[in-house]
């Protein structure tokens, strides 16, 4: 699983997980914060879409942390003041790029966590998908 997509289904899916993986990275491994969690600003690149170029609209508050475990470093950054979920992300991408055993049996609640999330949504475009109006009155 690449690191986008994890990192992605840890912010979209339930706090929970995400804490709890990189509490198991806690109890049993040093942590060094290399940068504690702290707030910063990114511009906000959009591409439009007749032209097919690129404009930056604004900047993006977001948090960003980083830590050391077993010499390799993990980056976690988040949309919002968010410091315990960046936190958290960077932890637990230093023990997915450290490769430690931990991390063996994690990509299966990943992958059930990304299921759950996809469900979500399904019901959430279902339940605006009921208020579609069809404007369609005759037949040409």
């Amino acid at each position: 699983m690449k690191r986008r997509r994890r990192t992605e289904i840890l912010i979209n899916g339930s706090q929970k997980l995400s804490e709890e993986l990189a509490h198991i990275i806690n109890e049993t491994y040093q942590v060094k914060v290399i940068q504690e969690p702290e707030s910063g600003l990114v511009m906000l690149k959009v591409r439009e879409t007749s032209q097919k170029s690129l404009f930056y609209p604004g900047e993006v508050l977001v948090t960003e942390c980083k830590v050391q475990i077993e010499g390799t470093i993990g980056i976690g950054i988040v949309t919002g003041d968010q410091q315990d979920l960046a936190y958290n992300l960077a932890v637990i991408d230093a023990a997915f790029e450290a490769d430690l055993p931990e991390t063996n049996g994690w990509m299966e609640v990943l992958e059930n966590e990304e299921k759950v999330i996809e469900e979500q949504r399904a019901a959430a475009n279902q339940s605006i998908l009921k208020t579609k109006v069809n404007f369609e009155t005759m037949d040409v």
